[in-house]
């Protein structure tokens, strides 16, 4: 049955139709592979801040982490302190500054961390003084996108910040009045004394897998292999289908022509 002509064509059809499928298993699975590649960047190589990204706008993915510089002055009173953050294992407190740069924009800066919270605010009262009387300075740290706000623990001072937000952030500097803002924050490369210096390893880029384009290029291999077993399908339902036929006529002959002619037949009257 299946070297007959017509079934060979058949499955010369089908291998095309599976073909096609796995070609396009292939594209998809491709697809998959050249989304999850991982772009080259040096994080380490210190670019200007306004190269890296542009305020009143959100980040672009390649300035996360990306170690920058800029030059400005720091505005003083507008100190706040974020806790919950954690340097070298230990969960501690943050300082974070108002920093305005050369080109007039606004952005938030990771002074330094500290376990006590009493070392902290002392930290910020005195960068507060100091602070007002500093002219324009560098600086230098890695630029990290603004993290979304959060709410403190239920048994805390309810107007304690755990995330550096830039839209909370804003809300309590002073002075800020619809300038331009970085949406992220710089993490300075040194502390100011009476804090450590925070712990801003080089960003670890993960590989993200598109899993579906990879279900998807499973899908056109089942249906590959779905074309070839239909095939075989339609040539085993052939091939049953002229071997029930056979069978029937090839049975016995008095069964295939019914009474041979002149036999007996009963009466209608007969008892």
């Amino acid at each position: 049955m299946m070297v007959r002509r017509r079934w060979i064509a058949a499955l010369v059809l089908a291998l095309a139709i599976a073909a096609g499928f796995a070609l396009l298993g292939q594209w998809q699975l491709d697809r998959a592979i050249s989304s999850g590649e991982v772009v080259e960047r040096s994080t380490e190589t210190v670019q200007p801040l306004s190269d890296t990204v542009s305020p009143d706008g959100p980040p672009a993915q390649a300035a996360e982490g990306q170690m920058v510089q800029t030059s400005g002055s720091f505005v003083a009173g507008d100190e706040q302190i974020i806790s919950g953050r954690h340097n070298g294992g230990e969960t501690g407190f943050w300082v974070v500054s108002h920093f305005v740069t050369d080109e007039g924009a606004s952005i938030a800066v990771a002074r330094g961390w500290t376990a006590d919270s009493d070392e902290a605010a002392a930290v910020r009262d005195r960068l507060a003084t100091q602070m007002s009387i500093l002219s324009l300075q560098p600086l230098t740290g890695r630029f990290l996108s603004s993290e979304a706000p959060g709410l403190p623990d239920e048994d805390a001072d309810p107007h304690t910040m755990t995330t550096v937000s830039t839209a909370a952030l804003i809300n309590l500097w002073a002075n800020w009045s619809d300038q331009s803002v970085y949406q992220g924050y710089i993490v300075d490369t040194v502390a100011p004394d009476g804090l450590a210096v925070i712990d801003s390893p080089e960003p670890v880029v993960e590989v993200p897998l598109n899993w579906l384009n990879i279900f998807y290029a499973l899908e056109w291999v089942v249906f590959a292999g779905f074309a070839v077993f239909l095939w075989y399908r339609l040539v085993r339902d052939a091939w049953e289908r002229e071997t029930e036929e056979a069978e029937i006529a090839a049975g016995s002959p008095d069964e295939a022509s019914g009474p041979a002619p002149g036999a007996d037949r009963p009466h209608a009257n007969a008892p």
